[in-house]
């Protein structure tokens, strides 16, 4: 056992001094991404909220949708919107157009990327706010991909992810004590505050690592499951014990005589349909086959749980429904990873341990190179001391007074 937790010790200290900085930049973005629905809704609430009439009626989405296009302008075609059942909030119609895929920014692989807020039952548009550079979305793409593009930043968080999960497994390794004896108990749950800097850093790297680890490994792992398809592949047939994808019918619109406003005529559609449902997101066809897509989702902030529907462009027609129950196992577990990721899957007490988490996973960088930088300036003071990773020497060495470990 001596020798594999050495040979732990070793794996932890290199990985972690690969990947200490991108692993808190990960975390710290994570951390400060997670609240972001609360802060923006206070501080555009005049956009986001509006104050709906006495016999509120809704206007045509078609109205709202022109309405909308207007301020965001014609060469901006809309492609994605989402309304609310909550009264008293301002529907919004998206706009999102890619760049250069060969781009080594953020900034250059997205042209555009804007929305405006429209007050469903006067058509007045409340505002447009451009996500392209709004700190929140800039903070989830230093998150998601380090702000570069995708093809590059998403492989490098991908596997620092799994380093980090590696790093996991290695900590708690080194955390195990050699003895469950009631001060060795109190010495790894416990800070000691009252004791020196360097063995108050050593604690702080030990005891919240190891009570933030479930949730930090869920983290890292539902991280992984965005950066890599080879994860997502394996997450959805270990889920659904079936290596057969399921087959998702994609409908055609075909050219027809064309009705008077057919997406209203679909939207009210789904609105009936819809009725327990708190968003309904509607994407206009891409093109002269494509469908309107509109999906019902439950909840005010997830994702995961959605009924989708395809309607025909240019009658309206409902052609076909897929509903979330019909889902198999790993579809609706890949389905539910951003909500399990931001911790919006157990609502706000999900998000707060999201929160924590994600802090103290962005403190073990700094915690563990300081523990790092202690040793060597130790070693340096005794060069005629053998290196070897163990009790007394490494990183992860009990310190003076553990020694018991």
């Amino acid at each position: 056992m001596t020798k594999f937790r050495k040979f732990s010790g070793q794996v932890h200290l290199w990985l972690g001094l690969i990947s200490g900085l991108v692993v808190f930049i990960v975390a710290i973005t994570g951390c400060l991404f997670v609240f972001q629905k609360e802060i923006s809704e206070v501080i555009h609430a005049e956009k986001f909220f509006v104050k709906p009439p006495v016999h509120a009626v809704l206007l045509p989405y078609s109205v709202l949708q022109q309405k909308a296009q207007a301020a965001l302008g014609e060469d901006r075609p809309i492609n994605f919107s989402t309304t609310y059942k909550d009264p008293e909030r301002a529907w919004e119609f998206m706009t999102y157009k890619p760049g250069d895929e060969k781009a080594i920014t953020y900034f250059e692989a997205v042209v555009y990327y804007e929305s405006a807020f429209v007050n469903p039952y006067t058509g007045q548009v409340t505002g447009l706010h451009d996500y392209k550079y709004d700190f929140f979305n800039v903070v989830k793409y230093i998150h998601w991909s380090l702000l570069l593009n995708d093809v590059y930043g998403q492989p490098i968080v991908g596997y620092s992810s799994l380093i980090f999960v590696i790093m996991l497994i290695t900590g708690i390794i080194l955390w195990w004590p050699k003895k469950w004896t009631k001060t060795n108990i109190n010495k790894s749950f416990k800070i000691k505050w009252n004791a020196s800097f360097k063995r108050v850093n050593y604690d702080l790297h030990n005891v919240p690592g190891f009570y933030a680890m479930l949730v930090t490994l869920i983290l890292a792992l539902t991280g992984m499951e965005f950066a890599f398809k080879w994860f997502q592949t394996t997450v959805y047939v270990v889920a659904s014990r079936s290596v057969t994808l399921p087959e998702i019918k994609y409908e055609k619109s075909v050219v027809a005589t064309p009705v008077a406003n057919p997406i209203d005529k679909a939207f009210n559609h789904a609105r009936t349909l819809f009725k327990n449902e708190d968003r309904i997101s509607v994407s206009p066809a891409a093109n002269p086959e494509g469908v309107i897509f509109i999906n019902g989702i439950k909840g005010k902030e997830t994702f995961y749980h959605a009924d989708a529907l395809q309607y025909d462009q240019y009658t309206g027609k409902l052609l076909n429904r897929r509903n979330y129950e019909e889902q198999n196992a790993g579809e609706k577990l890949i389905g539910m990873n951003y909500d399990i990721h931001v911790g919006a899957i157990l609502g706000l007490p999900g998000k707060i341990l999201a929160f924590i988490a994600s802090l103290i996973a962005a403190s073990l960088p700094l915690t563990g190179f300081l523990i790092w930088l202690n040793r060597k300036k130790k070693r340096k003071k005794k060069p005629g001391n053998r290196f070897v990773f163990g009790n007394k020497i490494s990183i992860f060495a009990t310190p003076k007074g553990r020694t018991d470990r």
